[in-house]
């Protein structure tokens, strides 16, 4: 089973920018599909960003369309997650999946905090 590592969050002032990584350990993605999810303190698991391994088709969440960008390498072992002009709300645990997986935030994930 493919297991996918989260890494890249931190702390950033509102309007900063982080990009964050997801790694396939041993072979590329199965599934043909890898989601960015959110989940912030007392609220729900949240899908922000999609894509479609095979033709990079995307998609956002409204929240974060046109700050956020999902791609992925050539290597389909990669997903990258841009986040440009971060806003306080953006805060969460960041998780990435594929589509076999129906715990979308149950991986360790990666903490991305927005504040002055």
């Amino acid at each position: 089973q493919v297991q996918l590592v989260e890494s890249g969050g931190g702390l950033v002032p509102p309007g900063g920018s982080l990009r964050l990584s997801c790694v396939a350990s041993g072979s590329a993605f199965s599934g043909n599909f890898i989601g960015w999810y959110r989940q912030a303190p007392g609220k729900e698991c949240e899908q922000v960003a999609w894509i479609i391994i095979s033709s990079g088709t995307t998609g956002y969440a409204d929240s974060v369309k046109g700050r956020f960008a999902i791609s992925r390498d050539n290597s389909w072992k990669t997903s990258y997650l841009q986040m440009n002009t971060l806003k306080p709300d953006d805060t969460a645990v960041y998780h990435c999946s594929g589509p076999y997986n129906s715990n979308k935030c149950g991986s360790q994930g990666t903490q991305v905090t927005v504040s002055s």
